[in-house]
Parts: structure tokens; sequence; C-alpha cells
């Protein structure tokens, strides 16, 4: 039965940055099914790996923006968004970057215009790769690089996975949350095979975690039975916070710093740097 205790076993300390790093590391957070928690752990994930000295860029890739408002950005208000990046020549990444309030973390914004780029791309020569291209200058200033995928397993995923050196899957744990794994871990191996050989399986997450029901953990063992130690130790709890942090336009870590939520997100971020020994 999945462990109720979140022990991390096992799971060092987050190591010092390492200033020979040259390249950041790209994580896609990716599931084709909403509501499962991808923009909170993007937003989460990524202060917390900010507090350990990691300069984190956050990437919205998602039409709807909700990474931008969960970090106070009104996405209607943007003059150029991470559409231009893609679709408009001579864009500069630099001058699209938005600074949160949380040191070391900043925001690759985005909005409506962007779901314009999932048409406009099919005819785009290496389309697959427009984003990994437009991304490559930033990486020399980042250690990582976490991009929001939108719920979906369109050309935008596949720039994401393609550009990606590693996928987290955040998985509600709900049974119908359970039926798109396959298919999306059939689409990551046919990324992996056909458009980009460094792509792995960082690990799925649990999400929206309650352990007090039955079904919560029959899920998660279930999980854990098909991907084993893919599993994150570290389970996201249920809390009222995160719609909280949302209004606020902040991550938990600084919003209630002190609550089991932001610990819990401190521990995945021990998590993926002990997975993820280049980041």
């Amino acid at each position: 039965m999945a462990d109720d205790s979140d022990q991390l076993v096992g799971v060092p300390e987050p190591r010092p940055r390492d200033p020979s790093q040259t390249e950041a590391f790209v994580i896609a957070l990716c599931n084709q099914k909403g509501g499962v928690g991808k923009t909170t752990t993007t937003i989460n994930l990524g202060a917390a790996l900010a507090e350990v000295g990691r300069r984190v860029l956050l990437i919205d890739f998602d039409p709807q923006g909700s990474l931008s408002v969960g970090l106070g950005i009104n996405p209607h208000a943007l003059e150029a968004s991470v559409y231009d990046l893609l679709m408009v020549r001579g864009t500069d990444p630099y001058q699209l970057i938005c600074h949160t309030r949380v040191p070391n973390l900043d925001l690759l914004p985005a909005n409506i215009d962007l779901s314009a780029a999932e048409v406009q791309l099919v005819s785009e020569v290496a389309r697959e790769y427009t984003l990994s291209r437009m991304i490559q200058p930033l990486k020399a200033d980042y250690d990582i690089i976490l991009v929001d995928c939108a719920p979906s397993l369109g050309l935008l995923a596949v720039n994401a996975l393609t550009s990606a050196d590693g996928v987290l899957i955040p998985l509600e744990s709900e049974f119908f949350a359970l039926r798109g794994v396959a298919m999306l871990t059939d689409t990551i191996a046919k990324v992996h095979d056909r458009l980009n050989n460094k792509l792995e399986l960082i690990g799925i997450l649990g999400t929206m975690y309650d352990p007090r029901t039955l079904h919560n953990r029959e899920v998660l063992d279930r999980v854990q039975e098909a991907f084993g130690d893919k599993v994150f130790i570290t389970k996201i709890r249920r809390t009222v916070k995160f719609p909280e942090t949302t209004v606020a336009g902040e991550p938990i870590t600084t919003y209630a710093p002190t609550s089991p939520a932001a610990q819990q997100y401190r521990d995945l971020a021990k998590e993926v740097l002990a997975r993820c020994p280049a980041a």
C-alpha cells in the first residue's frame, strides 16, 4: 500500500549549485489531462529549486496562461509572449522574460495568442524543434528550465518534449487520471526514438492526494506497481492553500512558507535534484 508517511529515506539534501554547469537542464511537466496540478507544480517546484540556489526559468507553454496568472502576471496585458518567440522572427527572448518576486526565479509568459501557434507551426520546417531552437540562447543563464505544458498531446506538447532533457508527470490520485498515462508514456517513447534521444521520464508525482481515502491510496498503489521507482516518494496533498496562492500571485513557499504543502514541494525539489545529476 502507498506509504502515507512520505519519508524521504535515502534522498540527499540538495547539493550546492555547480558553477561549472554551462547549460540548463530542461524539464517538461506534461499530462494531457487538465486539472492535475501541472501549473501548481511548475510554480512551486521552481520556487523550491530557487530556494536552494538554482537559477530557474519557468516557461508558460499553455495558451490559458495559468502559469503567468499564478505568478501575478496579467496575460491580457502582455505586449509580447512566448508566441512571439516561436512565430515572430527576430524576437529577443531576453525582452520577454519577467522577473518574479522570488529571487532566482524568472518567467517566460504566455497568453491566448499561443493557441494560434499550434496551427501555424504545422507549415514550419522542423516544426517539432522550434521551442528547442528558441530557448537555446537562454540555457547558459539558468540551471533549470521548467516547461508547463498545455493539457494535450498536440504539437506544442511535442515541442516541449523535444526541447526537454526529462519529463515530470503530475498525476491526480484518481482512477480516471490513470487511463491517460499509457498514452502519454507512449508519446514520450516516440519522441525519444524519433526526435530527442536524451529524453527520459524523471518521475511521476501523485497530486491532490488524500491519504484518508481508500480510492486515493489504491490509485497510487497501482501507479507504484506499474512504474516502480519512477514514482516520487513525495506526494502533494490536497489543501485550500493552493487556490489562495493563485489569488496572491506567488508560490506556496513564500505565501505559506511553514505549511506542509510548502515542505512537500521542497521535498520534491530534493528528489528532482537527486534524480537529475546535471540539474
